[in-house]
């Protein structure tokens, strides 16, 4: 390669350009993107719920892979129903969860546990 032929192919790209100097016309490829969502949707429409049906029935291993797939990968499954309550609305579910096991434990003989209440010694 000349010295002349490598100036000219060094001034053919800007940094960063590939071989198409003109490169993509700009929003095709989210107009594609749109077009093919819109497509999708109106097939969806169409025939969405007779698809998944026959999906399940035919291919129940793919019907997985897609409910997998669209599930969030990381899920909280941590439920704590007390959190975000004050002290005193956690001391009256104590006191209702307490109201209804004590006939509970009345009838094995053993005792309830409150508040200063010594707690069943082994026999």
């Amino acid at each position: 390669m000349t010295e002349d032929t490598a100036k000219k192919q060094d001034h053919l790209f800007k940094p960063g350009q590939s071989g198409n100097p003109k490169g993509r016309p700009k929003g095709a490829r989210s107009k594609l993107g749109e077009a093919f969502l819109e497509a999708m949707h109106d097939d969806f429409n169409e025939h969405g719920v007779e698809a998944i049906q026959k999906v399940r029935a035919e291919k129940p291993d793919q019907y997985l892979k897609v409910i997998a797939s669209i599930l969030p990968k990381d899920m909280n499954v941590n439920v704590n129903q007390t959190e975000g309550l004050s002290d005193e609305q956690i001391i009256e579910r104590i006191r209702a969860l307490d109201a209804t096991i004590r006939p509970f434990l009345d009838a094995s003989g053993e005792d309830a546990v409150d508040g200063g209440a010594s707690a069943p010694t082994a026999h």
